[in-house]
């Protein structure tokens, strides 16, 4: 009887290693199942592709018209009426408290602009109704010359480029070569 025992004994140790290994081959065997599913159906797609581009042949000069870069299209909505070029004085920033000295030169670049491209909306008579107000964009490029050498010291004077467009919105940018 312990021989028999030895022996139950034995068949319990081997079955799960048994098990162990199949089920890892089978798990492999899965793996690789979806990995060649996965490049059947990227060559189905591939081929897919390849016969609408085929189905579909299109005239050059068509394809030229119906795509240009959002870059033109931007710039053709933002036609410019009347661009000019200021330099702002920020000297008087230099009165406030150091935390605050460049936000004060940002506010003041915001109302010389509004003040010098007469961006103020105005009031129309008592049957007419007002006018949209004008927005003011002052360019990343702008804020970043501003704000480059922190809260405590802004520039004391900065040149910018100014463009008003079509609906009386204005743009203002950093004056080429500063």
């Amino acid at each position: 009887m312990a021989e028999e025992d030895k022996d139950e004994v034995q068949k319990t140790e081997e079955e799960p290693e048994e098990l162990a290994e199949t089920l890892e081959e089978t798990e492999a065997e899965e793996v690789l199942e979806k990995e060649e599913e996965k490049e059947k159906e990227e060559e189905t797609l591939a081929e897919e592709a390849e016969s609408k581009e085929e189905e579909m042949p299109a005239p050059a000069e068509e394809v030229e018209e119906e795509v240009k870069p959002p870059r033109e299209k931007k710039e053709e909505e933002e036609e410019i009426v009347e661009e000019r070029i200021y330099t702002i004085p920020l000297g008087k920033a230099w009165i406030m408290p150091p935390r605050k000295r460049t936000p004060r030169a940002m506010r003041m670049i915001r109302s010389f602009m509004i003040k010098h491209m007469k961006l103020e909306a105005r009031k129309g008579e008592e049957g007419e109704e007002e006018e949209e107000p004008k927005r003011l964009v002052i360019s990343n490029e702008v804020n970043e010359k501003v704000w480059g050498r922190g809260v405590e010291k802004p520039p004391k004077k900065i040149r910018v480029r100014a463009g008003k467009d079509k609906e009386g919105n204005v743009t203002v940018y950093l004056a080429e070569g500063d």
